[in-house]
């Protein structure tokens, strides 16, 4: 876990940088249905479908997801996807 809290370090301010930020964090403590593995549940908030698609092309965060997520995660899952719009 070590890990993830390195990579969630060194992402969080390049998150920042494109506006972005977590919106909830959560650590699972059981599965009721599922995969059992997924221990954590969290969003982004990022300003739109632009802004989130440059933020994980960005270099910088490529980096630290290949050096510290993808050796501590198992699983990755993207549940869903809202796009807000002002009227």
């Amino acid at each position: 876990m070590a890990t993830y809290a390195s990579y969630r370090a060194r992402m969080t301010p390049i998150l920042s940088s494109y506006g972005g930020a977590f919106g909830h964090d959560f650590i699972v403590a059981r599965v009721l249905k599922g995969d059992a593995r997924i221990n954590r549940v969290f969003t982004l908030l990022l300003p739109d479908r632009a802004t989130r698609e440059r933020f994980f092309a960005d270099a910088q965060y490529l980096a630290a997801r290949a050096e510290l997520s993808e050796p501590s995660v198992a699983t990755a899952l993207v549940l869903g996807e809202i796009e807000a719009t002002v009227a």
